[in-house]
Order: structure tokens, then C-alpha cells, then sequence
């Protein structure tokens, strides 16, 4: 098999976007661990993600600037992205979220978030006439299947209509992250869109907090693990620094180079992350049919890695056929 000169940036894009992708998931992954330390701990969740918000947006502040070198129009130039991606990718996907398990199974809102891959290719196939092939909905179908035994939700409980709305909220603002990451030609270096966004996400979950939309408690006490008991600062530095700013830029890069559409099933390594995250620090273990559905996801992003189309735009960049691919 030959390959043109051309096709070598976008296979170093895949090789560098791959690691960088798992390593955005994992990092994602572990916030719901150590964040549900801090709410039995008698943190409310709005709390949390709040400050988780703020540590992050406080971190990148000066990288971002750094990152600007005086170009300060290419703020004014997309401060409507840097918005939207501030409301929609950060403060309502964590809102949402929040206010569907307040009501419903945790799981099953954690379900319906996820079904925002299924969302970018329905949008990328809308928006732009990209019709995805049948081996992306085969690799959909089964990544959903597997999302459905690994998150445990076939118990037969009822579920609040109030909570599967805000969930499907959530979900909108997970399709958001994706496709406005994946945005190439704002001019925008990965960590000024994360920097500012983070800025904007936490103000407005703090403006959320102030009007009584997101309830606000938190407290000094120390925080139970498995490993043993640590200060407040640990898991709030954690989730700030490394489950946040760090997860955000390699979010960002590796959406780049990868394109939405791949990049936002490879995120649904992040409920496996989580499932890892929840044993070690927690001592959740998953069960046998959960392990046989974080088996299935993988197979579903192999899928629709196998099923991407060769073609490719500046905002959803080039990601080559495996061999023998049709």
C-alpha cells in the first residue's frame, strides 16, 4: 500500500491524537471519584464542580496568556465561541449533569450524557452532509450497548422525566465540547480555549450558586478514601489541576487533530476510567456484565475508527483509512 506525501501530517496527527485522547479520558475520568469523596463528606455537588472550575481556570490563566503573545483579537475575534464553549461545553454540561442525579439514577444520566458521540455524527452528517458509513453506526450501536452493561442500568427502577430532560441537557453541552474543540481555524491555541472558556464556565456556575440555581455547601473536613483519609485541599487540587486544566488542554489538542467525529467516541474511555478511578479510590468494583460492556465499547471505537470517512475539512481534520478499509 503507497501513501502520498499528504498523508503524513495526518497519520502523525493520529499517532500523537490517540495517547493524547486516552490521556484526556483517564484524566476526566477520575474527577467523579475523588469529587464523590468530597459530597460524602457533605460537599453538594454544585459546590464541587464549582471550585473544580475555578482551581482549573485559575491554573491556565497565565499559560493562556503566555500562550496569547499580546494577540489579544483573537479573543474579541471568537469571543462568541470562547462563550459558547465556556456555557455550553463547561458550565451547562456540569450543571446539567448535576441537576439530573439529583433526581434520577446516576447511571442512567451518565448514560444519556454519553450518547453525545451519536450526537456529533448525526450533527457532522446534518450540518455538513458527512453520512456516516455503516461501520460508524455499527460501532455506535455496540459502544451504546456496551455503555448500557457497563453503567448497570437494566435494573427495572423508574425514572423522574425532570431528570432525563436535564440529562439530555447535559448531553447537548458534551456534543458542544466536541464539536467546538474541534474547531481548527479560530486561531485560538488549545490552552487560550481552555483557559477562557474554564473562566467563563465558572463564572457562570458561580452566578448559578449566587441565584439559588445550584446549591452551595462545602466545609474544611477531612475527606475519606480507600487508601485512607486525606485534607479537603488533596481532592479539590486533584479534580482542579489534573481531572480539569490538564484534561481540558488535552481535550482541546487532541479533538485537532483528530476530528470530532473520532475523537468523541474515543472519550467514552472515560466511563472505563471512571470504573478504574471507583476501585482504587473508592473500592467500587465493576461486575461481570459491566466488564463485558467496557469490552464492548472498545470494540465499538474500533469500529468506528475502521468505518472513517478518508474525507476530511480544516475543522474535522483528516484521519486515514486502516488498510484494506473500503
Amino acid at each position: 500500500m503507497t501513501t502520498s506525501p499528504d498523508d503524513a501530517p495526518a497519520r502523525s496527527g493520529l499517532r500523537l491524537g490517540l495517547p493524547l485522547a486516552i490521556g484526556a479520558a483517564l484524566a476526566f475520568g477520575m474527577s467523579g471519584a475523588w469529587a464523590r469523596g468530597l459530597i460524602d463528606a457533605g460537599w453538594t455537588p454544585g459546590a464541587a464542580v464549582t471550585v473544580r472550575i475555578w482551581v482549573a481556570a485559575l491554573v491556565l490563566l497565565v499559560p493562556a496568556i503566555i500562550a496569547l503573545r499580546g494577540r489579544w483579537r483573537l479573543l474579541r475575534r471568537n469571543v462568541g465561541i470562547i462563550v459558547a464553549y465556556g456555557l455550553l461545553a463547561v458550565a451547562a454540561t456540569q450543571l446539567f449533569y448535576f441537576q439530573a442525579v439529583a433526581v434520577m439514577d446516576v447511571g442512567l444520566a451518565l448514560l444519556i450524557e454519553y450518547t453525545a458521540p451519536i450526537a456529533v455524527v448525526l450533527w457532522l452528517w446534518a450540518r455538513r452532509g458527512e453520512r456516516p458509513t455503516l461501520r460508524s453506526i455499527l460501532g455506535a450501536a455496540v459502544a451504546f450497548v456496551g455503555l448500557v452493561l457497563m453503567l448497570d442500568v437494566l435494573s427495572g427502577r423508574s425514572v423522574e422525566i425532570g431528570g432525563v430532560l436535564w440529562a439530555f441537557g447535559a448531553m447537548v453541552g458534551a456534543a458542544a465540547y466536541f464539536l467546538l474543540s474541534g474547531k481548527s481555524d479560530t486561531g485560538l491555541p488549545p490552552i487560550v480555549l481552555a483557559g477562557s472558556g474554564l473562566v467563563v464556565g465558572a463564572v457562570g456556575l458561580s452566578a448559578a450558586g449566587l441565584i439559588g440555581i445550584l446549591p452551595m455547601v462545602w466545609n474544611t473536613g477531612d475527606v475519606a478514601y480507600r487508601f485512607g483519609t486525606v485534607p479537603w485541599f488533596v481532592p479539590v487540587l486533584a479534580i482542579g489541576l489534573i481531572a480539569t486544566a490538564l484534561a481540558y488542554v488535552l481535550g482541546i489538542t487532541s479533538t485537532r487533530m483528530l476530528g470530532s467525529r473520532l475523537a468523541s467516541f474515543l472519550a467514552l474511555a472515560e466511563v472505563i476510567a471512571a470504573l478504574l478511578f471507583g476501585w482504587l479510590l473508592l473500592g467500587q468494583l465493576p461486575n461481570v456484565l459491566q466488564s463485558v460492556g467496557a469490552g464492548l465499547v472498545l470494540v465499538g471505537v474500533v469500529l468506528v475508527k475502521l468505518g472513517e470517512p478518508v474525507a476530511a475539512t480544516s475543522s474535522d481534520p483528516l484521519v486515514p483509512p486502516l488498510p484494506n478499509t473500503p
